[in-house]
């Protein structure tokens, strides 16, 4: 008896081995554990879209994290040129496509920036400013706007993880944008919506203080500046500093 279960043990063995070898190569990756890819959201205004970034595809933030974090995560670019976090602003960002779309993501990770179109209004401290629309008027409206923003991704993902960046500063502003309601009231307001929805805090805003050469039209980074934020968020997201040789 144990002979012939030795021979039929041998023989199943054999045919086990045969028929992998004519498996074809997509059913036997089918058949092995993928490892999650941590989905990451980067939601935005023209800043997060990479505007004035000449390879923005290439060098906007959002694509040098990407390039950084590596095959086990898949950043995204939800940036819109404009946007504002404000649902009376004069783009809000509630309204565009791309907000339905970062939602259908269903991201693992949303990495906020919103409140530098919000800061618009006329007056001294922005350059170009004499006929800028006033968004900043509605600013009663600029915490539970963005409270709802951060219950719609959660709704989306309940074990999504929210980041809330600080705006990045501008020097000293144009169109309206306004570094001085940015520093004094909207940073202030992010603090407390960080708060309340226990969210965590990227500060770009310490990041890129007094680096105004990396913003040429006084309010967007360069690819420079851009590649700061990168290594920024990529050390809020990871733990670890930035891989610095790499592009």
């Amino acid at each position: 008896m144990k002979l012939i279960h030795h021979s039929w043990s041998r023989r199943a063995f054999l045919f086990c081995i045969l028929t992998s070898l004519c498996l074809p190569a997509s059913l036997i990756r089918a058949a092995e554990p993928a490892g999650k890819v941590i989905r990451v959201a980067c939601v935005g205004d023209s800043i997060t879209f990479g505007s004035g970034i000449k390879d923005r595809r290439h060098d906007s933030y959002p694509a040098v994290l990407g390039r950084w974090l590596g095959s086990g995560w898949d950043v995204r670019n939800f940036g819109v040129s404009g946007a504002t976090l404000l649902k009376k602003g004069d783009r809000p960002y509630f309204k565009q496509k791309d907000h339905a779309e970062a939602l259908a993501f269903k991201p693992d990770v949303v990495v906020i920036m919103l409140g530098t179109n919000d800061s618009k209004h006329r007056g001294p401290g922005s350059l170009d400013a004499d006929k800028a629309v006033d968004n900043w008027q509605y600013k009663g409206d600029y915490i539970p706007d963005y409270e709802e923003l951060i219950g719609e991704f959660r709704k989306a993902n309940p074990e999504v993880k929210i980041y809330v960046c600080l705006p990045t500063p501008c020097f000293p502003g144009r169109w309206g944008i306004n570094n001085k309601t940015i520093q004094d009231e909207i940073i202030p307001m992010v603090r407390k919506v960080a708060h309340a929805e226990h969210a965590r805090i990227i500060d770009l805003n310490a990041a890129l203080a007094g680096k105004g050469n990396l913003f040429p039209d006084t309010v967007h980074p360069n690819p420079a500046g851009a590649k700061l934020m990168a290594a920024t968020i990529y050390q809020a997201l990871t733990g670890k500093h930035a891989p610095t040789n790499q592009s």
